[in-house]
């Protein structure tokens, strides 16, 4: 059986990777994972995937935000669907992220995340037509 769809995982918690790449493989998506931006911008240049999942958090640094400006300034990478993630909790914290022209996410899910949801929400983000 073919894969669903070509799925790009970037965060720094070697956990959250392993549950999301379980989740997502149970539904015949085929997932590739990256611990940092710069491994996360290689790898995305490297196999075009139908969709990234971003962690916003990582090294101490708003390091996802950095990939997000980078994808959206690269005419290959600009139009891939993109989930931002987070642990940020509340209204009031996910208010203090920069929101420039340049931070386009298609969704913003909070940590942790559920499995169900999780699939529902790439599933409609891979099925929506190409512009």
């Amino acid at each position: 059986m073919a894969a669903k769809g070509k799925i790009l995982v970037i965060d720094d918690d070697p956990d959250f990777l392993e549950f999301v790449t379980i989740v997502l493989e149970s539904r015949d998506y085929e997932v590739y994972t990256a611990e940092n931006a710069r491994e996360g911008l290689a790898t995305m240049r490297q196999v075009k995937p139908d969709l990234v999942l971003l962690d916003v958090m990582m090294s101490y640094a708003l390091d996802g935000l950095n990939v997000t400006r980078e994808m959206r300034s690269d005419p290959e990478l600009r139009e891939i669907p993109l989930i931002l993630i987070s642990a940020i909790v509340s209204r009031e914290e996910a208010e203090l992220f920069p929101t420039d022209e340049y931070l386009h996410a298609d969704l913003f899910m909070s940590k942790p995340i559920e499995p169900a949801e999780l699939l529902e929400q790439v599933g409609k983000l891979i099925a929506r037509p190409k512009e």
